[in-house]
């Protein structure tokens, strides 16, 4: 029998990826600020990175983002975003929170879009399932996260680096996920 073979060399050698062309799952978080980001979030984020996700932040521009580099996490501008990709969602899991919701309609819009996409996992915090608009109401369930105890640390050191101190880490976070989440099971529905 004859396999089929192709030419290996030491000579020969791959181009870098580009960060468009890396085959690594990719979280974009909106929020408002990075205090609202990590108190309601920051531990899924820390647990999402450590696993090998990308995960950004997207937050207004001037935001002080080393407290998100404490949970692994790479802050950008919310406007240089939009201006590179436009509204369209790239990412995997979009996170947002309801004030970002609230305020920019381009934010608002890439959830509903992304909502209607299959293989965009949309994960929501900051009000109840109720207090969301009808369209994402009837596509978001109520849902936790566990945290692991290394994110529970960092989420602590993240938090005393952004200035909130004496708050204690509870182990688990609650979201709103969407409805058809093709990708996280880590996420515990709880409807």
């Amino acid at each position: 029998m004859v396999a089929p073979t192709f030419k290996v060399s030491r000579s020969s050698s791959a181009a870098p990826l580009r960060d468009t062309e890396r085959l690594r799952y990719r979280l974009d978080v909106v929020a408002c600020s990075v205090a609202d980001l990590i108190q309601s979030a920051g531990g899924w984020l820390y647990d999402r990175a450590m696993a090998g996700w990308e995960v950004t932040a997207l937050l207004p521009d001037g935001c002080d983002d080393r407290a998100l580099r404490i949970l692994g996490v790479r802050g950008l501008g919310l406007e240089e975003r939009f201006a590179t990709l436009g509204t369209g969602s790239t990412s995997h899991t979009l996170a947002v929170s309801a004030e970002a919701f609230s305020v920019d309609t381009r934010v608002r819009d890439t959830v509903l879009r992304s909502l209607d996409d299959r293989m965009t996992e949309v994960a929501l915090w900051g009000r109840s399932a109720q207090e969301w608009p009808l369209r994402v109401n009837r596509l978001i369930t109520r849902s936790q996260h566990r945290l692991s105890a290394a994110a529970r640390t960092f989420k602590g050191y993240a938090l005393a680096a952004e200035g909130i101190s004496g708050i204690a880490v509870d182990p688990v976070e609650a979201l709103l996920c969407d409805v058809r989440s093709p990708i996280d099971t880590e996420l515990i529905r709880l409807d």
